[in-house]
């Protein structure tokens, strides 16, 4: 039986790497959730991810939050990315009361040139230094740490406020 209690929307986050830079983007201003801040590629996970591909066991499909992550940075940015890897999970409850799941994950560019979709207005890639000069939805920018961090050896932590 359905449970409300057990509903949630599913959103894919990545963080992209290219020349030890990070892609972020500018919400454009009618965007219901954040309009005009800061964030990274990403977006809901549908059933059509998977159910329009043949099963990977007999009643399975892997990879989902791969391929929505694949598919949500070509429609959102127009690039193609590998070597997708993960950085935390979040919750939150939408302004129209649905409450939501977050999976940040990170990838590095293969290939594309950047095109924005019509819910981005700008994009940036930056350093974690050059990051803290522009307005990211709250989080980010600890996300941003906790891989840059990451990247450069250290142990894989929980997420902490600044």
């Amino acid at each position: 039986m359905y449970d409300p209690q057990k509903a949630h929307y599913l959103v894919v986050t990545g963080i992209i790497i290219k020349d030890n830079k990070y892609l972020i983007t500018k919400r454009s201003p009618t965007e219901k959730a954040f309009p005009n801040l800061w964030t990274v590629p990403g977006g809901k996970l549908e059933q059509s991810d998977y159910t329009k591909r043949p099963k990977d066991t007999s009643a399975h499909w892997y990879n989902i939050f791969e391929d929505v992550l694949k598919r949500e940075v070509t429609e959102e940015v127009n690039l193609e990315i590998k070597n997708i890897k993960y950085v935390t999970s979040l919750s939150y409850i939408r302004s129209d009361n649905i409450p939501t799941i977050i999976v940040s994950l990170y990838a590095d560019y293969d290939k594309g040139e950047i095109k924005l979709c019509p819910a981005l207005t700008e994009y940036a890639w930056v350093t974690l230094e050059e990051a803290k000069n522009y307005d990211l939805i709250e989080g980010i920018y600890e996300e941003l740490e906790m891989l840059d961090n990451m990247l450069k050896g250290h142990t894989h932590q929980t997420w902490k406020k600044q």
